[in-house]
């Protein structure tokens, strides 16, 4: 069954002030995670983590390879945004799931169904096929 996204979910997601892992993020400023993270940190407020293959730093904020290599003392992460393509999401779900992280925020055209019902099974608060910079207007942010 396709995932349906909870607008009061998608709404406490984006207002609380909290840790977004965004997985995907690179120095490629052509690529739309790029601006969406700015938007993430600089209009809601949140503290970002640049996750990507080489582990290189982005808007001055330090990057890693893997949710699993952000050190203890950034957790918890309480948002892991997905900017990658749906066949390579499971794995990073999976890993969300195995840091504790509380959410996954899947980003427009990024679809797992499987993954989606192990991230719910394990309590996280699930987003599909959405971006933080298109819902924020309906918020005010």
């Amino acid at each position: 069954m396709a995932h349906v996204n909870d607008r009061a979910v998608v709404e406490r997601l984006m207002r609380t002030k909290g840790t977004w892992a965004i997985v995907g993020l690179s120095t490629n400023e052509w690529r739309s995670a790029y601006d969406v993270a700015l938007y993430v940190r600089d209009r809601m407020g949140m503290e970002i983590i640049p996750v990507n293959l080489p582990g290189d730093d982005v808007h001055g904020e330090k990057g890693y390879r893997s949710l699993g290599e952000i050190p203890a003392e950034k957790h918890p992460i309480d948002v892991v945004e997905c900017f990658v393509n749906s066949h390579k999401v499971g794995p990073v779900i999976d890993q969300a799931i195995a840091v504790g992280a509380k959410a996954i925020w899947l980003q427009l055209g990024v679809f797992d169904d499987a993954a989606v019902e192990r991230a719910k099974a394990a309590g996280l608060d699930v987003v599909v096929d959405s971006c933080p910079a298109r819902e924020g207007w309906h918020f005010g942010l």
